[in-house]
């Protein structure tokens, strides 16, 4: 999670939250979909395939569940987001989740990739679970990546340059998934506090994914980080990112998890 993020309450980051949009295209050409098997196993834990993807965006995961056999109603703050994800037949309601009307409506799944930390994680559970059939299935799910040192290094570098004192400027020490823990601590403890659920459990995926340069370089404009700067400290950042993957030979490999956060309710 980028460190410009309101400490343990990142939901409350709107400014960053609703920054996706500003290049719908590229976010849905260039972020990674999520494993098979996590989409087999949140359909198989859940009672039927009518499914809630909270914060939809372009549609990723709603297309995931979708080509598997279920029929999902996305609920997306950004209009823009929304609209591109409607372009490909899914229906999207705009509201963030806290605020969106279920008028009666109930589902067999709540989901949400790479958005539940947007949503008040206690507001959200106890929401999830007023529109959860018995049985239902509330699972958050986000991907944690692990880049080779020089490529992970090379914003850093940038930021000191051109943005000094720019908050997210340090890499983390530790490994990527220790940066996550008190994500996921903070949506199980949300799931606990609504008071709906069974105990939370914490499934993990492992996978790897190469990229060229190019390939790295469309898709990191589209971090919380990076969406927002303006567009010459951009150039610098990718500039940056760009010569260290070249003096690596083009290309690296990516190691990914993909941790999901799920509860059924009671």
């Amino acid at each position: 999670m980028p460190t410009t993020l309101p400490e343990n309450e990142p939901h409350k980051a709107r400014g960053m939250a609703e920054s996706f949009g500003v290049d719908p295209e590229r976010y849905d050409r260039t972020r990674p979909p999520y494993p098979a098997a996590m989409v087999e196993q949140i359909i198989a834990a859940s009672p039927g395939r009518e499914f809630l993807d909270v914060g939809c965006g372009t549609g990723i995961a709603t297309r995931q569940f979708r080509e598997a056999g279920c029929t999902v109603l996305g609920v997306e703050p950004d209009a823009r987001m929304a609209d591109f994800a409607r372009r490909d037949g899914i229906e999207v309601e705009v509201s963030t989740f806290e605020a969106w009307e279920p008028a009666g409506r109930t589902f067999d799944a709540v989901v949400a990739g790479t958005a539940w930390h947007w949503v008040d994680p206690v507001a959200g559970a106890v929401k999830a679970a007023e529109v959860l059939r018995p049985g239902g299935r509330l699972a958050a799910f986000w991907h944690v990546f692990e880049l080779p040192p020089a490529v992970a290094e090379a914003p850093a570098a940038v930021y000191r340059r051109v943005l000094p004192g720019f908050p997210a400027q340090d890499r983390p020490a530790g490994p990527a998934l220790d940066g996550y823990r008190p994500l996921f601590a903070k949506a199980a403890d949300g799931i606990g506090k609504a008071g709906a659920f069974g105990d939370p459990e914490e499934w993990r995926y492992d996978w790897q994914r190469f990229y060229t340069r190019d390939e790295w370089l469309d898709q990191m404009p589209t971090s919380g980080v990076l969406t927002r700067l303006p567009q010459d400290t951009l150039a610098e950042v990718l500039a940056g990112v760009g010569d260290a993957i070249d003096a690596m030979g083009g290309g690296f490999t990516v190691s990914y998890v993909t941790v999901v956060v799920t509860a059924a309710r009671g």
